[in-house]
């Protein structure tokens, strides 16, 4: 596959999760609410999390903000879900060292994250692409504290 092919594909795979964004919404109940904005572009999002016995049981997201702040808000959700805490902050690490490009475990499978692995290229754009990340971890850490 080429590179402009792989482009294309990585762009379909970003529009595809803005445009039919999963688990968008909020959790009720005893969840974890996390509010995060990235001043310089406007992005804003609210994440739920609902996290029991070690285990990221459900994650939900709301908020405004350009296609990839809410595509990587998507995708994050998708990927944490089911995983153990350890699990999760471990996705949330390899993401952002691939975002600043660092050096990060490609054995782990990223699935739809790895789309967004060309933001790497546009350092203003990559506060948008972890700000989902950034909320997840604040949110977790804040859980074990309490």
């Amino acid at each position: 596959m080429s590179f402009n092919n792989l482009d294309q594909l990585y762009r379909s795979v970003i529009m595809d999760h803005y445009k039919t964004p999963r688990n968008k919404g909020t959790i009720e109940n005893d969840s974890i609410n996390i509010e995060m904005n990235n001043p310089t572009c406007g992005d804003r999002i609210h994440l739920t999390l609902q996290v029991e016995d070690g285990i990221v049981k459900d994650a939900k997201f709301d908020g405004e903000g350009c296609s990839i702040s809410m595509a990587s808000a998507s995708m994050m959700t998708q990927a944490v879900k089911g995983k153990d805490v350890d699990t999760a902050l471990g996705l949330s690490k390899t993401f952002s060292d691939m975002m600043l490009g660092k050096e990060y475990d490609d054995s782990v499978d990223l699935g739809d994250i790895e789309a967004l692995q060309g933001v790497s290229q546009f350092p203003a754009r990559i506060k948008c692409a972890t700000l989902a990340w950034k909320a997840m971890e604040k949110g977790v850490h804040e859980q074990e504290k309490s």
